[in-house]
């Protein structure tokens, strides 16, 4: 490929979309295997019609109400991209639809605008919930305050790219530290707001600027022995993967890194992990599963298969969506889901519901008050059996339910971050308790959801 260097990020994106543009034959197929069809209530439109009718909106911003649905619900489960023959990515052909409407429905001023108060809402709750939970020094081991700017005197092996949102859950993401050192991997960490991937930009109807966000970090991200990041976060995965990376291929003629999701990469190492599973297990497990990015849940599961004295059992509950916080683009059928799928762990008599990603156990955790199993992370099972051992103090704080009772828990830490009180307890209970979209038990029986229950952002 030769070098475009004078061509824009914009102009990139354009001409890759028109080649699949052209590419789609309309067949179909994707929109027959999706999972959000029906419960997004477009199960009756033509297949035809609704996939002709999103090349329309990505086109012109406008098009019929069903393929209009199709998009707004997507979950990006992923499963289009397996079905098409065509060479067609059908999950970012949904992504730039979405785009277009937004660009038709409002001025970039407004989107820009848009864009920022979520950046801004983001960072401050990660900020808030990550210091609510962390020392200093360990926030530094994170990547944030200073390390999020320092240069590394030598170049680690990989970039460990946490991602945003995993810091409020962040005993996953240092056992994933704990569990590279262990195997004697080298790595710089990088993530939180200011290694943004621009997702929340894109999704605000800004390319613009979720290019500048995401070049921006791209470049930070770019500098390691192999050449390549290992990510957590599967939004910031797909962003890059599917949106940034190709179109900075297309415009310069290369890619600064290749990208491979934690989990893919532990069980690529798996025979090199073998031997520090030393720790029996003894747990019936059953895996919240989400197969929006190839090949992590297989991994997972032949991760959990190796640790010696886990039982893993198939709960026979559907497997949708990137991650839990994706599938709230179809709220209802997100709440039907997980109850559905506590329901059957209690009927199985698993010792734990095990989660892979950190909005699924941000969403779940609290749930372990009113069920007969444990919540945990992957990564905590992984740590039991090599020894290693972080607190979850989030699953302890939001299991209380209380605001004042968790802000006074923190204020040791709220008084070494110099955090005000008062928007300490505001992102509590709009980050930390209002991230539940299906409601706690009132009591140890489970109980069948209000329709009126609303589902937070």
């Amino acid at each position: 490929m030769q070098p475009m260097n004078d061509v824009s990020f914009e102009t990139a994106l354009d001409e890759r979309v028109e080649d699949m543009l052209d590419a789609c034959t309309r067949c179909g197929k994707c929109v027959d295997v999706c999972p959000s069809v029906k419960p997004a209530g477009i199960g009756a439109a033509s297949s035809e019609d609704i996939i002709s009718g999103v090349l329309d909106i990505v086109r012109s911003g406008e098009g019929p109400e069903a393929s209009r649905k199709w998009a707004a619900s997507c979950m990006l489960s992923g499963e289009c991209i397996k079905a098409c023959d065509y060479g067609v990515n059908p999950r970012f052909l949904l992504a730039m639809a979405r785009l277009a409407i937004a660009k038709a429905e409002s001025e970039l001023p407004d989107r820009r605008r848009l864009g920022v108060e979520r950046y801004r809402g983001l960072s401050r709750d990660v900020t808030v919930l990550s210091r609510l939970q962390l020392h200093g020094e360990v926030l530094e081991r994170l990547g944030q305050k200073t390390a999020s700017v320092s240069t590394p005197v030598e170049a680690p092996d990989f970039v460990f790219y946490t991602g945003c949102n995993v810091l409020k859950t962040p005993h996953i993401a240092l056992l994933a530290l704990d569990i590279m050192d262990v195997l004697g991997v080298t790595y710089q960490v990088m993530g939180g707001p200011s290694h943004c991937c621009g997702i929340l930009q894109l999704r605000s109807g800004d390319a613009e600027m979720a290019a500048r966000m995401g070049s921006g970090t791209m470049e930070k991200l770019s500098h390691s022995k192999s050449g390549q990041v290992i990510s957590w976060c599967p939004s910031c995965y797909v962003q890059f993967t599917e949106l940034t990376l190709p179109t900075i291929e297309r415009q310069g003629g290369s890619r600064p890194f290749e990208m491979t999701p934690f989990l893919r990469f532990l069980d690529g190492r798996l025979a090199q992990l073998k031997p520090h599973l030393q720790r029996r297990v003894e747990m019936k497990i059953a895996l919240h599963r989400h197969p929006g990015v190839a090949g992590v849940m297989e991994a997972a599961a032949e991760i959990l298969e190796a640790i010696p004295g886990v039982e893993l059992v198939d709960l026979n509950q559907p497997a949708v969506g990137l991650q839990s916080v994706s599938v709230g683009a179809l709220p209802a059928f997100k709440r039907e889901l997980q109850l559905n799928e506590l329901q059957a762990a209690c009927e199985a008599g698993v010792d734990a519901l095990v989660t892979a990603y950190h909005s699924d156990h941000r969403e779940l955790c609290a749930h372990e008050r009113d069920w007969p199993f444990r919540i945990i992370n992957i990564l905590e099972v992984v740590g039991d059996s090599m020894g290693l051992h972080r607190q979850d103090r989030y699953k302890q704080l939001k299991i209380m339910q209380d605001a004042d009772q968790i802000v006074s828990e923190c204020s040791d830490l709220i008084a070494q971050h110099a955090l005000d009180v008062g928007k300490a307890r505001d992102v509590v209970v709009k980050a930390m308790l209002g991230d539940q979209p299906l409601p706690l038990n009132r009591g140890s029986r489970p109980v069948e959801q209000d329709a009126s229950d609303v589902e937070s952002a």
